[in-house]
């Protein structure tokens, strides 16, 4: 699964991996949780762009959103057939930039030792997405999304055995096009990304605190 990702990444380079006509300015996140906001990529027709939508996805048939509390993950397996996120990986698919995710490995002492993960060459690491409107009592539209995920590769396995489905750049412009309605042609997509550009070291437990929003977060330990 993914709970916990960073957010460090200069308005320069989300522009140009994008094709982004504006990039709204958006302070660094070093602990993104869920049922907060975060800087997803959408397509809209003749253009990407830039938004902020709250983690968690509501399905537009939802009579509740606390719902979303339970949607932060979609699991690429099943997610084409399950009605909180079918209709989603049709037509509302997007893409979280990130500067990599947390993780926790399970200890023999049964604690928990957060690592963060992230691309050997710092780069982004840019996950997909689904994404859905729902609309509130009062007519205002509350736009969620979740991260889909897959088995763990190779390097990521000895610390969980779920990853976040990572998209190439080469398949940004497929995962975003929102006329491409074939499930089939996206599970290529799916597969666990190469581990031998992937890096990770443990971190301090001050991730933990959903709170706790520093540099700190991602210091070697």
């Amino acid at each position: 699964m993914c709970g916990r990702f960073v957010t460090n990444i200069p308005a320069a380079v989300l522009w140009e991996l994008f094709s982004l006509q504006e990039v709204p300015q958006f302070e660094p996140r070093f602990n993104v949780t869920p049922a907060q906001l975060a800087a997803v990529v959408r397509n809209q027709g003749d253009h990407n762009r830039l938004d902020l939508l709250k983690w968690g996805l509501v399905p537009m048939w939802a009579k509740d959103p606390n719902l979303g509390s339970h949607l932060i993950n979609a699991r690429s397996e099943t997610a084409f057939e399950k009605p909180a996120f079918r209709h989603a990986v049709k037509y509302r698919r997007c893409i979280i930039p990130t500067s990599g995710f947390y993780e926790w490995e399970h200890l023999s002492d049964h604690s928990k030792q957060p690592w963060f993960i992230q691309m050997a060459d710092h780069s982004p690491m840019c996950l997909a997405g689904l994404w859905e409107s729902w609309k509130m009592p009062d007519g205002f539209e509350l736009e969620t999304f979740a991260i889909m995920t897959t088995s763990a590769n190779k390097f990521v396995e000895p610390i969980h055995e779920r990853m976040p489905v990572i998209l190439h750049p080469d398949d940004f412009s497929l995962w975003l096009n929102h006329n491409m309605h074939d499930t089939e042609q996206l599970l290529q997509l799916y597969k666990p990304f190469t581990a031998s550009v992937m890096t990770a070291h443990k971190v301090a437990d001050l991730v933990n605190n959903p709170h706790f929003d520093s540099p700190a977060c991602i210091e070697k330990v």
